[in-house]
């Protein structure tokens, strides 16, 4: 098989397209069952054979399972464990069996791209993927550099190389044309919600993934930014075409075997610097790394964090909105006025009209909880115990909730947000999480 099939690509668009904030408000708007308060009616039995069935639809793809992957990095930890782990165990076992691409069009995609001498390019190449990427697969091969080193020999290093699927591209960007009937399910998650530039954001963020010229260009930004840190590390980009990206190997710990089994101060520093990254960059790089998934991150021996894959980018060259970080502090002020002023400012309110401040106050403190310290620990009980509260109609948060609307020009730093929380609270990670949002939010001001 050369090319993905159309029809396992329409699915990955859909499974691509819901952005991650709405998709949780989906998940967790399951109610009940999914924040634990009916979990003990759903039989073991019933959550695997449902699990199997789910992923059983995913089975050719490799798009679609990964995407999906990516979105549970989120809502898993927002799950009782008994409800999770079946679908975490099918997820694995999808993305084990995924086959990889044939070797002659892998073959065909380097000469296409890199051109018919592409080997010499090369003193090895593994034809065997390292790793599937969303819309690609991942080679280990080691580069031949020009000249040679100090001691007279060729100058070498290892290098990972990320093929895009043939037919991924054309095919995903087609079916985004009909994503408009995603428009009534996205208005009965969120009232108020304007669609249609959500779906245009969406396109931009899917045709840039798509270009690896493009997502070569955020890596040496990336890079070049965080040059000589201490604590993150960016591989650097060896070369680059449209459908083919060469990068450093990055040899580490995965953050998946840190959650799995990382002692309790691997984890804690792996949260601490994934927070530093997320908040940093939009300053240091004017970027923001907008695929905040396990996979993509690794504890170095060294004790950096190294980053890879930056298809998906946030551009923003004047940094966060200054507004986040001002009503984050007024909130923890108890400016319940300021906090509601400021949120119909910026879009987030659908009326006018008089409004409760102190219950939109009381709506958000707790989000908030992770900073009011000098230190927390992100957990999936902190995390269920916040689903229960927003998603469950007996909440009085639920309502409220449905007031609120996310202005389109904060949907991708609300979705990689809740991305970071995700893996927080699956790493369980303990840090100075307030003094490092001091540091790198904009109008964030300490609190006394």
């Amino acid at each position: 098989m050369t090319d993905i099939p159309r029809r396992a690509v329409s699915r990955t668009a859909k499974l691509a397209a819901l952005p991650l904030g709405f998709a949780g408000r989906t998940v967790l708007g399951m109610g009940k069952r999914v924040t634990g308060l009916a979990s003990d009616v759903i039989s073991a039995e019933i959550q695997q054979r449902t699990a199997e069935q789910l992923f059983s639809v995913l089975g050719q793809l490799k798009g679609g399972a990964m995407k999906f992957g990516q979105a549970l990095s989120v809502f898993e930890a927002a799950l009782p464990e008994e409800i999770a782990a079946p679908y975490r165990q099918a997820l694995t076992k999808l993305q084990e069996a995924a086959p990889p691409l044939p070797v002659a069009s892998v073959h065909k995609v380097l000469t296409e791209q890199l051109g018919p001498d592409w080997r010499d390019r090369f003193v090895e190449f593994d034809d065997s993927p390292a790793a599937a990427a969303s819309i690609g697969q991942v080679h280990k091969a080691v580069w031949r550099d020009p000249g040679y080193g100090p001691s007279g020999s060729p100058r070498h290093r290892d290098v990972a190389v990320k093929i895009q699927y043939p037919g991924a591209g054309d095919a995903l960007l087609t079916d985004l044309k009909q994503l408009s009937r995603l428009g009534g399910m996205l208005r009965a998650i969120q009232p108020g919600l304007d669609v249609k530039p959500l779906l245009v954001e969406l396109r931009e963020r899917i045709t840039e993934e798509l270009d690896y010229e493009l997502e070569a260009e955020s890596q040496r930004a990336f890079a070049a930014a965080y040059a000589d840190d201490p604590e993150i590390y960016i591989p650097a980009v060896v070369s680059s075409a449209p459908r083919v990206l060469v990068t450093e190997w990055v040899e580490g710990t995965p953050l998946a075997d840190i959650i799995r089994e990382g002692s309790e101060e691997q984890r804690d520093e792996a949260g601490r610097l994934m927070a530093t990254l997320h908040l940093s960059a939009p300053m240091r790089a004017g970027l923001l790394h907008a695929d905040p998934h396990p996979g993509n991150f690794r504890l170095l021996a060294d004790g950096r964090l190294g980053v890879v894959d930056f298809g998906a980018v946030a551009r923003m060259p004047e940094g966060t909105p200054e507004p986040i970080g001002r009503l984050a502090g007024l909130a923890l002020r108890g400016d319940a006025d300021g906090v509601v002023n400021g949120l119909r400012e910026e879009g987030f309110l659908n009326q006018d009209g008089p409004i409760d401040a102190q219950a939109v106050l009381d709506y958000i403190r707790p989000m908030l909880e992770p900073v009011a310290a000098d230190e927390f620990r992100f957990t999936r009980a902190w995390l269920r115990g916040e689903a229960a509260r927003l998603a469950s109609p007996r909440s009085p948060a639920y309502q409220l909730g449905r007031q609120l609307n996310l202005p389109p020009s904060y949907l991708l730093i609300h979705r990689v947000t809740l991305g970071s929380i995700g893996v927080l609270c699956q790493l369980e990670a303990r840090a100075p999480y307030r003094s490092i949002l001091e540091r790198w939010l904009p109008g964030f001001a300490p609190v006394a």
